[in-house]
């Protein structure tokens, strides 16, 4: 007998040793941890931490689009004209828009007691929104360790 997960195929690059099933009722896709990311899986960091498939991600139900030339207030770099896994919008104030990676690299520099949305300054509405949708936030006050090191957060 193999190791547990040693004979699921992952959803995303096919090969086997999947060990993370989507944990969506009824559905039997299985996806490899690095995989996730490419393959547009979520997994939610906190409590129950769930993992889905690309199929059954939560995704946001803000109903806005972004403003033609809008760009991400942390790279300054354009988002695309609607959201999608990608491009992220702040719950909250509706007018920042996001790309994940920036986000991500933002919330991992800003930690779970700094961490809130750079236009508007919400934090109650903007965690639970970046929580559901698969952001992870460290439990910990800003990181100038990382800032210094990396000459800043990366996106």
């Amino acid at each position: 007998m193999g190791l547990p997960g040693s004979f699921q195929h992952c959803c995303i690059c096919g090969q086997s040793g999947a060990t993370i099933l989507c944990c969506k009722e009824g559905c039997n896709r299985w996806f490899h941890l690095p995989c996730a990311k490419e393959g547009g899986c979520v997994t939610q960091y906190i409590v129950p931490f769930r993992s889905y498939c690309p199929e059954h991600r939560p995704v946001q139900v803000v109903q806005v689009t972004p403003e033609p030339g809008t760009e991400c207030p942390i790279c300054m770099e354009p988002v695309e004209d609607r959201k999608t896994f990608n491009t992220i919008v702040c719950p909250a104030c509706k007018r920042a828009w996001f790309h994940r990676d920036c986000l991500q690299g933002q919330a991992m520099c800003a930690g779970l007691l700094s961490f809130c949305c750079p236009l508007c300054r919400d934090r109650e509405t903007f965690l639970v929104e970046v929580f559901f949708i698969g952001i992870r936030t460290p439990l910990r006050l800003v990181s100038f360790s990382v800032i210094h090191k990396t000459g800043g957060c990366k996106c």
